[in-house]
């Protein structure tokens, strides 16, 4: 593959840490909410539906469900280290508002890959979380990755990227941290093993953040209290 050579494994393969923030849509239990009548009724719903779906990953330890999630399914488009239909990955972001970034990027995606949402503002809600990371990693933003940065950094091409990523777990590699498309400058992380992903020291639910997303065709905006952060496209 041009752009990069395999050697390049041999020397930058080391433990390394990073904490994360990540943002998922909070829709689970609002739309459960509109089907039933009473807590309990939420609760068997709850549980019926976990039935349903794929099984968690098998780790070392327990995990929360935020950390975990992820790794139970094999979505059927394609992100910037896995292919489509590969097992899931864990993606997070050292700063919040790379974060929002890369969410707002998937939220505009959304709305062009959906034409009953061509002519309409989307209001969705999201929680954004803190995840740490500790596990054999390559960095893409350190020598001599570094030299590549046009590749790690295509807005669309991931097929440099999807190469790296599977000779990265064939050598034991648990996660890459990456240049962010969608923030430039600003550190990512995708994660390959659950293991190597844990609480922060804090605890996870001490982290959260509620956000309100308003998106369209032109851009995305994302607003908590009196901050704002906004993408146009």
């Amino acid at each position: 593959m041009s752009g990069w050579d395999a050697a390049w494994f041999d020397n930058s393969i080391q433990a390394r840490q990073l904490v994360v923030w990540r943002g998922v849509e909070a829709q689970h239990v609002v739309s459960t909410m509109r089907l039933v009548d009473t807590p309990d009724e939420q609760d068997l719903l709850e549980t019926l539906l976990e039935g349903s779906k794929p099984a968690m990953p098998p780790t070392k330890q327990p995990k929360h469900y935020l950390l975990a999630t992820p790794f139970r399914y094999s979505p059927a488009h394609a992100s910037r280290f896995r292919p489509a239909h590969a097992k899931g990955q864990w993606y997070g972001s050292k700063d919040l508002e790379a974060a929002c970034a890369e969410v707002a990027y998937w939220r505009h995606r959304f709305i062009l890959d959906s034409a009953g949402l061509a002519k309409v503002d989307l209001l969705t809600e999201h929680t954004f979380f803190q995840g740490a990371i500790s596990g054999l990693a390559i960095d893409l933003m350190t020598p001599p990755w570094d030299a590549s940065r046009t590749v790690w950094t295509n807005g669309a091409d991931y097929s440099a990227t999807h190469a790296v990523a599977a000779e990265a777990q064939h050598r034991g590699v648990q996660w890459i941290a990456y240049e962010s498309v969608r923030s430039p400058g600003h550190r990512c992380a995708v994660v390959f093993d659950p293991d190597c992903l844990s609480e922060p020291a804090a605890g996870l639910e001490t982290t959260k953040q509620t956000w309100h997303c308003k998106a369209n065709l032109s851009s995305v905006m994302f607003t908590r209290g009196q901050r704002r952060l906004s993408w146009e496209f």
